[in-house]
C-alpha cells in the first residue's frame, strides 16, 4: 500500500463510528492492564484475559445494539444493521485486545514482562491522546488547541495509571 493509500485509510477510519468503539475498548484494556500489574499473572494469562475480555465486550456490544434496536423500533434487526453492529464490535475487540500483543511478545521472550506492562499502558494512553488530537484538528481547532485536547484526554488515562500506582 502506498503512503497515499495509508493516509486515505486513516482518514476513512477517522470519519467512522469505529473511532468511538476503539477508544471505548482501549479504556477497558487499559483498566485491565493496570489492574493486573499489581499482582501480575503469567504473560499468557494476561494476554488470554485481554483477548477473552475483548470477545466478551464485543459480544456485549452486538447484543446490546440488537436489543436496543429491537426495543426502540419494535421490529427485528435487519441484516445490514447487524453487519454494522459486528463492524463496531470488531473495533471494540481491537481496542480491548490490542495490549495482548505485548504479552505475547513477552511470552516469546522478545520483551520482559515489566516492559510489556509499560508498553501496554502507555500505548493505550497514546492512542487515546492521538484520537483526541485528531478529533480536535478535524473539528477545525488549531494546533495549540488540538495539542491541549490530546493532552487532556491522555491525562485521563495517565491519572488511572497514577492512581493505581499510588494504591499499590
Amino acid at each position: 500500500m502506498t503512503t497515499a493509500g495509508v493516509w486515505a485509510t486513516v482518514e476513512r477510519h477517522l470519519g467512522s463510528r469505529q473511532v468511538a468503539r476503539v477508544i471505548y475498548g482501549a479504556i477497558i484494556g487499559l483498566a485491565l492492564v493496570v489492574a493486573f500489574e499489581a499482582h501480575p499473572p503469567s504473560d499468557g494469562a494476561v494476554a488470554g484475559s485481554l483477548v477473552a475480555t475483548a470477545v466478551a465486550v464485543a459480544l456485549a456490544e452486538v447484543y446490546s445494539e440488537v436489543v436496543g434496536t429491537e426495543t426502540r423500533t419494535r421490529r427485528r434487526v435487519r441484516q445490514e444493521e447487524l453487519a454494522h453492529f459486528w463492524h463496531d464490535a470488531v473495533a471494540v475487540f481491537f481496542g480491548v485486545g490490542f495490549p495482548a500483543v505485548f504479552f505475547v511478545l513477552a511470552m516469546a521472550g522478545a520483551l520482559e514482562t515489566d516492559t510489556a506492562f509499560t508498553l501496554a499502558k502507555w500505548s493505550g494512553v497514546g492512542l487515546i491522546g492521538f484520537y483526541g488530537f485528531c478529533a480536535a484538528r478535524l473539528a477545525g481547532a488549531g494546533l495549540p488547541r488540538s495539542l491541549l485536547q490530546a493532552f487532556a484526554v491522555a491525562a485521563v488515562g495517565a491519572v488511572l495509571i497514577g492512581v493505581k500506582a499510588l494504591l499499590h
